[in-house]
């Protein structure tokens, strides 16, 4: 049995154009042997004479023709398993571009001959029609028997330039009812497509087209949540895109993550679930539970929520942005192996259910028959075993549906109900007792709270926002009754819903998340640094609920290909410099959130740290060249040297970079040119945006300092060092690295270094500039017993000894080159015994514990000021190999 013969079994439609003679086999056999695209249409049209038609009724009859072959070749190739999902709803999807952009040439075509070309009064350029395919059209996901939604955009008003001048919005409306019909009507040949407009601004009471500036100001003043998810897949499918884009692109994917959507989609579902009830549509393939719309649904969700961060998400078709949400890490793969899996199954079903009769259905058979071939398109042996897999893949989207847009669980917060609203003369009697027994201050609390509901922020919330804070605030004091101290993670839990007040969805996540609200009280009543995190960058919410919160060694190549891919769907420099500083934002959050779960030494959090930086410090570079408005080159001649922690991988959160910028370029304008590229980087590093800042940078350590230029050539730099630079250069290059740039260049700086560092010194001149350089620390920063920096014994006093060590010995022991940090090159000192090993062994004990206390500082709410008992034996571990170390060039007074 052949192709043909095989698809005809199943579609008694295609059977009936084949023995009616309205499909010729000689020209559907060769079209189903290969995969269509536009230029098969193309020349189709031309063969057929559709382009050349003048007559608007034989335009009209050859394009449903053409459609007759098209749906059955996409039939023979489907029910042969010749083709996939892509290819059917792709090629459909082509042929409505193709339809619809023949339609509308002709429509326009004929009006600008009656009344001239239409110009825009402001512009006075030509005006033309922009198609917006919606829905399935726009996703490239149309079914064989699909209808296509449609919205008429034109950019603006004016008149024709004709005899007989016509306003621009009367001139478009006509081309638009001409293409409608053109597609439209049925005929004796059937119709192309249904055209629905119902999605098009006030729908059917709306305008047939309106212009980009009432469409902009329609979506600004009344564009519902129902019109965000179906304008996501909105898709200009005509030649002039005009300003269509940028209007839209606010509307759906909003600037901040908007979890308010959630309640939005639920209330369409809601409906949709409602409308299938009562019609008896359970059997619906498309609607009903489990099905399509579910999967579609899961998608936008996460679009809706988190698009205008990730730019990458700003997609069209469900099933590339399912595969993306799980690339981001947004769904676990596994979830979207299972979604995708239905989603192909259950659209082969309702195709084949369309392939029966042309008819625009997604409800399963109930004729016998019907349901065997049905059965058998499936590869079932009959309808039981078809039906036992359609439910099992509906019972799993349904799972994985409920799961993530079920309502949010009631939180338990009717021990704290009476706590806001609160009257003006604060808490009864009883409540204050409650309060207490949880181990609140209760008269602290009671102050808090009356001067928050007495603030401007509070009073003037919107209607949207205030119904959510106050059900909030009983919740905050539930879960802030679970820490340790729960007055202060209390204060800190409503200084943040203060602060974010004004972004209702940061509210609703916190409402549609009790579990996530009780970890956030405890992350904040762990650390007041974590709670000014949260606080300042409130989009980290969102962390909590990525599967890569738990993933404790973090896949940096993995990361940096993302933020890569993030990048290239940014469009300008703002939108690049914010999606580095969400990317960092986000790694810093993760990191954190192990760390206070005693999940990192300090070591290896520097280390990840140090990580991070080099990706985005990378990807600045990268991004910042390609922004320079004149370039010489593809690639910049460029490198950028980690000094300080960053050289050293030492970095903790709030860290500042030190940086060196080098180029080797022979270009005449290189100094100039590489001064700008440096210049821009280190703005895009520090400058704060709406997203916050990157990094602090400090670029004092180049050579000749603030006075020195932003970047320095290869052989300045090197002569620089070998001629001008001052013993704590030197010292400053132990800790130096190449981070990112020029491979060329990291091969030079490598040789400078070494030859730098290995070069013959005197070691006791070494010494006493060391230890004048030690007291000129001192003297601007006294050394403190509760500082573990600048104490004496501390950590500039162990740092200064092991680069004494690297300029003293590396000559002979190269091994002291590798940067591997001041805790392993103790180590490697006092095994090529330069240093006394238990002296070694004890100073680095001391170094661990100077920087644990310090990110204990910062992190963990322990003040470096208190309890001093452990450390005074380190600082005298530190001062014994500095003794041993210096010797006679040591002086106690100073240091």
């Amino acid at each position: 049995m052949n192709a043909i013969d095989h698809a005809r079994r199943f579609s008694p439609f295609l059977a009936r154009l084949i023995d009616g003679g309205r499909i010729d086999l000689t020209v559907l056999q060769p079209l189903a042997d290969k995969v269509l695209t536009e230029a098969d249409f193309q020349n189709f049209a031309d063969w057929a004479g559709i382009l050349a038609a003048q007559d608007e009724v034989e335009l009209s009859r050859q394009l449903r023709v053409l459609r007759r072959y098209v749906v059955a070749q996409i039939m023979v190739r489907d029910l042969n398993r010749i083709s996939g999902l892509n290819e059917v709803t792709r090629t459909i999807t082509l042929f409505a571009d193709f339809a619809v952009n023949t339609a509308l040439s002709f429509a326009d075509a004929y009006y600008r001959s009656l009344y001239g070309t239409p110009r825009g009064r402001y512009t006075g350029q030509a005006q033309y029609l922009s198609v917006v395919a919606m829905g399935k059209a726009g996703g490239y996901e149309l079914n064989v028997s699909s209808d296509i939604d449609l919205i008429f955009v034109y950019p603006e008003a004016g008149e024709t330039d004709g005899r007989r001048p016509c306003d621009n919005q009367e001139f478009f409306t006509k081309v638009g009812r001409k293409l409608i019909a053109l597609l439209n009507d049925t005929t004796a040949d059937g119709q192309v497509f249904r055209v629905d407009m119902r999605l098009r601004p006030d729908g059917d009471s709306g305008a047939l087209v309106c212009s980009e500036t009432a469409l902009e100001q329609y979506l600004t003043a009344h564009g519902r949540e129902w019109e965000r998810y179906a304008w996501c897949k909105g898709r200009v499918i005509t030649p002039h895109e005009n300003g269509i884009a940028p209007l839209v692109r606010p509307f759906v994917f909003r600037k901040y993550l908007d979890y308010g959507a959630y309640d939005a989609m639920r209330a369409l579902h809601r409906q949709i679930r409602a409308e299938v009830g009562r019609k008896g549509m359970e059997d619906n393939i498309k609607l009903g539970a489990g099905g399509i719309r579910e999967i579609e649904f899961v998608a936008q969700i996460f679009q809706m929520i988190r698009g205008g961060q990730m730019r990458a998400l700003q997609l069209k078709g469900t099933q590339e942005t399912l595969h993306k949400l799980a690339e981001l890490g947004v769904m676990p793969s596994e979830s979207v192996k299972t979604l995708l899996a239905a989603y192909r199954f259950l659209r082969d079903v309702e195709h084949r259910l369309q392939y029966w009769d042309d008819q625009q259905t997604q409800t399963l058979p109930h004729n016998p028959e019907q349901r065997q071939l049905l059965a058998e398109s499936m590869v079932f042996a009959d309808y039981a075993a078809f039906s036992d897999g359609l439910n099992a893949h509906r019972a799993a989207v349904s799972a994985e549906f409920e799961n993530i847009l079920a309502a949010p669980e009631e939180a338990p917060a009717a021990r704290f109900a009476a706590l806001w609203p609160q009257p003006q003369q604060g808490f009864s009697e009883e409540t204050g007792r409650q309060l207490a027994q949880a181990g609140f201050d209760a008269q602290a609390v009671s102050g808090r709270l009356k001067t928050l509901a007495q603030s401007s922020r509070y009073r003037s919330l919107s209607p949207q926002s205030q119904p959510r804070f106050d059900a909030l605030v009983p919740r905050l004091a539930e879960a802030a009754a679970e820490c340790p101290r729960p007055t202060d993670t209390l204060f800190r839990l409503t200084d943040f819903i203060e602060a974010v007040s004004r972004r209702p969805s940061y509210l609703a996540f916190l409402l549609e998340y009790p579990n996530e609200l009780s970890r956030v009280a405890r992350l904040m009543g762990q650390s007041a640094w974590m709670a000014d995190y949260l606080r300042r960058h409130p989009a980290l919410l969102d962390e909590l609920l990525s599967a890569q919160l738990a993933h404790t060694r973090p896949d940096w190549p993995q990361q940096a290909a993302a933020l890569a891919a993030e990048l290239e769907a940014c469009d300008g420099t703002e939108a690049k410099t914010d999606t580095l500083r969400r990317f960092r934002h986000a790694h810093v959050f993760r990191l954190a959130v192990q760390d206070l779960a005693g999940l990192w030494s300090v070591e290896t959090l520097s280390d990840q740290l140090s990580a991070l930086a080099d990706i985005i410090l990378a990807a600045a570079l990268e991004h910042a060249w390609r922004e320079m408005p004149k370039k010489h080159r593809d690639t910049p001649a460029f490198a950028v040297i980690g000094y300080g922690k960053l050289g050293g991988k030492e970095l903790a959160y709030t860290s500042d970079l030190d940086l060196v910028y080098l180029y080797d370029d022979p270009h005449p304008e290189a100094s100039q040119i590489y001064g700008r590229l440096a210049n821009r980087l280190t703005n895009w590093l520090t400058a704060a945006t709406g997203a916050g800042t990157l990094y602090q940078v400090d670029l004092r350590l180049r050579p000749n300092g603030d006075s020195g230029f932003p970047a320095h050539s290869v052989q300045a730099f090197e002569k620089y060092q070998r001629e001008n630079a001052w013993t704590w250069e030197h010292q400053a290059l132990t800790r130096a690295r190449f981070v990112c740039g020029s491979g060329q260049i990291q091969t030079a700086f490598d040789r400078i270094r070494a030859e730098i560092l290995t070069r013959e010194r005197d070691p006791e001149t070494l010494k006493y500039e060391i230890a004048a350089m030690r007291r000129k620390i001192a003297a601007a920063h006294p050394p403190r017993e509760e500082d573990v920096k600048y104490a004496c014994g501390g950590i500039v006093d162990v740092e200064f000894t092991v680069q004494y060590l690297i300029l003293a010995h590396a000559r002979r022991l190269p091994d002291l080159l590798d940067n591997y940090g001041n805790i392993a090159l103790l180590a490697t000192a006092a095994a090529h015994g330069l240093a006394d090993p238990a002296a070694a062994e004890a100073a680095r004990a001391a170094y661990r514990h100077f920087r644990a206390r310090q990110h204990a500082a910062t992190l963990h709410d322990q003040d470096t000021a208190q309890n001093h008992s452990g450390t005074a034996p380190h600082y005298a571990a530190v001062r014994t190999l500095w003794r041993q170390t210096f010797g006679s060039a040591w002086d106690e007074e100073a240091v």
